[in-house]
């Protein structure tokens, strides 16, 4: 199909024999196919589900390993929205709320709570997570962290919002409600003040989601790999690349690069590159000590960035951090 290149970053995996069912609906004035219908197979009808995505990554690193949690040394809470390919019907929507904090002397404990909503044409995924990591010194400046997560994942899925025709599958007869999974996690991440590296598997059991005791989706394993490295340009200016790789076994590698410049410890701006998919811009920007704001927006690359109905995608970000009384960071970190 024209758009097959397009759902690669979702890990869409559709089979053509339950497409050739669909009736595809036309709209708006420009013809748009009704992609809510493809959307909702990237989810019930493949073998390889991911996790949400990410543009501003770097500052949500707790939303794809653990052992992040209470990195920060202070109490923090991030709020995250993303719009999917402004424009078509049933894009994906993504909302994220996590708190995380250091819980003993030291900061080698830390704890954070996250949920994360994603809604995909007819689907609808709530997951609830609970982080727990440690922290190890390992030199005088770096760190070694380990993490937990553990996970409740709900899925519901409207099947009378797909316009099906012909012979309909035994699976389409009953919606998904409120099917609730229990997963787990693991992740480290290493860091000093200037670089980090994680590695993780937010969901370590691949579980099935049933319908008409049929299996209409399976979530895989996603394997996280994370890291970056803040080169001190002048006193005013830092430049930070970063990198973000996701592998979904039977799904094409994600691979995101992104490079961001900070100025006077207030305002970052960059672009991204998502492989084979999208080009991003990020900004940020260090309202107060405890407050950052972050925007960003990806413009497809493949033949869906062409349309007159895809405006892009939009992310925005916000970070509150309870700062230490009496303690000010000379070097803010930029991670």
């Amino acid at each position: 199909m024209k758009y097959q290149n397009c759902f690669r970053e979702k890990g869409v995996c559709y089979q053509k024999t339950l497409i050739r069912r669909l009736k595809i609906e036309c709209m708006n004035k420009v013809g748009t196919v009704y992609l809510l219908i493809i959307f909702a197979f990237g989810l019930s009808f493949c073998n390889a589900q991911q996790d949400a995505q990410y543009t501003q990554y770097m500052y949500n690193t707790i939303s794809v390993n653990p052992a992040y949690a209470g990195n920060r040394g202070v109490f923090r809470a991030i709020g995250l929205h993303r719009s999917q390919w402004y424009g078509l019907e049933g894009a994906p929507s993504t909302q994220t709320l996590a708190f995380d904090s250091p819980v003993s002397l030291f900061n080698r404990v830390g704890l954070g709570i996250s949920v994360i909503n994603e809604k995909i044409g007819p689907t609808n995924e709530t997951y609830f997570n609970i982080d727990f990591s440690y922290t190890i010194p390992t030199s005088e400046y770096g760190k070694l962290g380990f993490g937990l997560k553990g996970v409740g994942h709900l899925l519901n899925v409207d099947f009378q919002k797909l316009s099906l025709s012909g012979d309909e599958d035994p699976s389409f007869r009953d919606n998904i409600n409120n099917q609730f999974r229990p997963n787990i996690g693991v992740g480290i991440y290493y860091y000093t003040d200037k670089f980090y590296f994680g590695l993780s598997a937010p969901n370590l059991l691949e579980t099935e989601h049933v319908s008409n005791n049929n299996t209409v989706a399976e979530d895989r394993i996603n394997f996280y790999m994370i890291s970056g490295y803040v080169f001190e340009i002048s006193d005013t200016v830092k430049f930070k690349p970063a990198l973000l790789s996701k592998l979904v076994l039977g799904t094409p590698l994600q691979v995101d690069v992104s490079a961001n410049f900070m100025l006077y410890e207030k305002l970052t701006f960059g672009i991204g590159y998502r492989w084979s998919a999208a080009l991003s811009a990020l900004a940020g920007f260090q309202v107060t000590d405890s407050i950052m704001i972050g925007f960003a927006y990806d413009k497809e690359t493949t033949e869906l960035g062409d349309t007159q109905i895809n405006a892009g995608s939009y992310e925005l970000i916000m970070r509150f951090e309870l700062s230490k009384r009496n303690v000010r960071r000379l070097t803010p970190r930029f991670f």
